[in-house]
């Protein structure tokens, strides 16, 4: 009779809806903390690795005749990632800068050393010489998931160690460089970033950095990017050895232009497009492999190169120096040259010049 009893009352209070209701906030209320204690332990942990970097540009002078006026000041983020002192950032905060510093989240401040930037993934390795710092451990971007937590954590307009938290968006992006390249894998975050988190990390529940925030859209909301940290890791490694990132410069400006179908089905391409050369660099390797203007590249290395992006990705350090075979139509006549590509910079670019 007793059990029945238990068994009544339990069964009514199931069954009514204000229990329900208390039920129902109740786990809401424990959703949210359980967030909101994910987000916070994440803060902690990785703040002491975020960096406020400070830096002095020259002064443009408004008019050809006037003087240079005082030094112009900016601000972005950084992030240690080694306990000697080496931070990542942005190229675009760090490249072409007089003077650059770094404040740590306890106050402290030290001059940094520029060691390399690369434009073409808007990364940058600075320095500082200081103790007891705090290194941010590095993920794997490869393991991000659309819609899992991240966290970023930067100095928007100067205000320090600012958290926000978001989503993954999108992943495997591709974002324009200032130098006209395309940077791969990029990730797509709804974690609100403003002028000052540039640089900046965007890391997962667990406290391990996954990107390098670097751009928004602007006026769009919720558009944000992060460069992947399995990029920023190659690129940190080559910076920190060499100073540089190596990259094939053939010295030629061209455009992306469609091919004539017919074109296309007598030489049996697998692409609709190619690259046409407007103009070579005197003296550049593509000059001296007997490339003309007029040519439109269709492979590079037996590689198709339906666009500019594509021979990007195939101009690459182990190609420097090497023979390598580029197919082309001149006058819709399929010839194959050999070419052996530069390294990049050796020659003054011209714009969109590769």
């Amino acid at each position: 009779m007793v059990k029945r009893g238990i068994r009544r009352v339990l069964h009514e209070g199931m069954a009514n809806p204000n229990v329900k209701a208390v039920q129902s906030e109740t786990s809401e209320f424990e959703l949210a903390d359980a967030y909101s204690r994910v987000v916070a332990g994440v803060a902690e942990k990785v703040s002491p690795s975020v960096v406020n970097i400070d830096v002095r540009r020259p002064a443009r002078p408004s008019g050809a005749r006037e003087a240079p006026g005082p030094e112009e000041r900016a601000n972005g983020s950084g992030f240690i990632f080694t306990p000697d002192g080496f931070l990542l950032t942005n190229s675009h905060v760090v490249n072409g800068m007089t003077g650059i510093s770094a404040a740590l989240s306890d106050g402290r401040r030290f001059p940094a050393e520029l060691i390399g930037d690369d434009p073409d993934t808007d990364l940058a390795v600075v320095r500082i010489s200081a103790d007891d710092l705090v290194p941010v451990p590095l993920g794997d971007s490869s393991t991000a998931r659309v819609g899992q937590l991240v966290v970023a954590i930067g100095n928007p307009y100067g205000f320090q160690c600012t958290v926000t938290a978001g989503v993954v968006s999108a992943l495997g992006r591709s974002l324009r460089s200032s130098s006209g390249r395309l940077i791969d894998d990029v990730i797509q975050t709804d974690a609100a970033l403003n002028p000052g988190n540039s640089g900046g990390p965007l890391v997962n529940s667990r406290g391990e950095v996954i990107g390098v925030n670097t751009a928004v859209i602007l006026p769009a909301q919720g558009l944000c990017f992060a460069i992947a940290i399995n990029t920023a890791k190659f690129v940190a490694s080559c910076l920190i050895r060499d100073g540089k990132i190596r990259r094939g410069f053939i010295g030629v400006a061209g455009q992306n232009v469609p091919l004539p179908r017919r074109v296309t089905r007598y030489y049996n391409l697998p692409l609709q497009s190619g690259i046409l050369i407007v103009s070579i660099e005197k003296g550049s390797a593509a000059q001296r492999a007997g490339l003309e203007e007029g040519d439109i590249i269709i492979a590079f290395e037996n590689q198709p190169t339906p666009g500019i992006d594509e021979l990007h990705r195939l101009l690459t350090e182990n190609r420097v120096g090497r023979l390598i075979p580029v197919t082309l139509l001149r006058r819709f006549e399929k010839k194959t040259l050999a070419i052996v590509p530069e390294e990049s910079g050796s020659h003054q670019r011209t714009d969109r010049g590769r």
